[in-house]
């Protein structure tokens, strides 16, 4: 299996809806034509941005295969493929693969977290890395799902040679340290990804290659930056981008969440829209205060 390169920036897209609620292929090109703007690394679908839990099974696949459309050469496309059996995730990413993603980022199995102990969730990736014809990323969001991958279940993982990095997003920067050590010690090329903007800085000084960062949807240029001028030596520059962007990635992270995120993208003349239900859209008082972050940041400069 042929090693990818995870360094860079991904966004985690959203998935847009048409007034029926139903995916909207014209709208998600709209987005990723924007995000094709950039010198991004590529592109994530089927994330927690992306609403993955509410999609239909042929929903999950179009917005794949459109990414992949759009997405020019050399840019990775990584879809979320993580289900609660194992059964589902292999299936899902196949379906994936055969779709056109080049690596499938596979969230843990959570509903039965009291019976998923150490062997379970070994067992359960190692299947999935096993069967899967693109190489595995784990994805460790225990906001989400309530349990977080432990540090040693995550190394262990990493000796497989088709599970070949992690976005965390528990934002646990010890865990992470440890990881990485662990992971330099056994292999060597294990790829460590933030799971928000709001740690990049902390967490590519422990050796991440970069991030996968809701904030890189409306402000993808800031996160590139900030990336590069720590590559460049650059750290005083980094840490002030890091400072610039707290506000507004915790407003379309920690606070607002995916709704948030929307609005933001509707602030600036992007696809956003409503969540599909059962969340509900941003209220005015969320809009206002992304409004002034936005604006702050130079985002809506002439709109």
């Amino acid at each position: 299996m042929s090693r990818l390169d995870l360094a860079g920036i991904f966004p985690p897209i959203p998935t847009p809806f048409d007034k029926e609620g139903s995916l909207s292929d014209s709208a998600l090109k709209r987005n990723l034509e924007y995000l094709n703007g950039y010198e991004l690394s590529g592109t994530v679908v089927l994330g927690s941005n992306g609403e993955f839990v509410f999609l239909d099974p042929e929903e999950k696949i179009r917005a794949i295969e459109t990414a992949r459309e759009l997405l020019p050469s050399g840019k990775l496309l990584i879809a979320g493929t993580g289900c609660e059996s194992t059964r589902g995730t292999i299936r899902l990413t196949r379906e994936a693969a055969s779709a056109g993603a080049d690596a499938a980022l596979v969230i843990n199995p959570h509903y039965y977290k009291n019976r998923l102990d150490r062997a379970a969730l070994v067992r359960h990736y190692t299947s999935v890395a096993e069967c899967s014809p693109v190489p595995i990323i784990l994805y460790n969001m225990p906001a989400c799902t309530g349990l977080d991958l432990d540090a040693s279940i995550v190394v262990e993982l990493a000796g497989h040679e088709n599970i070949i990095g992690m976005k965390d997003s528990s934002g646990n920067l010890t865990k992470m340290a440890q990881i990485l050590e662990e992971t330099k010690q056994n292999r060597g090329n294990f790829q460590m990804l933030a799971g928000s903007a709001g740690f990049l800085l902390p967490a590519l000084s422990l050796g991440a290659v970069g991030g996968v960062a809701a904030l890189a949807n409306v402000a993808p240029d800031l996160c590139i930056r900030l990336h590069r001028a720590f590559l460049r030596g650059e750290l005083q520059l980094a840490s002030e981008l890091q400072g610039r962007i707290v506000e507004l990635n915790s407003l379309v992270t920690r606070v607002g969440g995916v709704p948030a995120l929307k609005a933001a993208l509707d602030l600036l003349g992007l696809a956003g829209g409503a969540p599909r239900p059962p969340l509900l859209p941003a209220d005015a008082p969320m809009r206002k205060r992304l409004q002034r972050a936005l604006s702050e940041l130079g985002l809506l400069d002439g709109r």
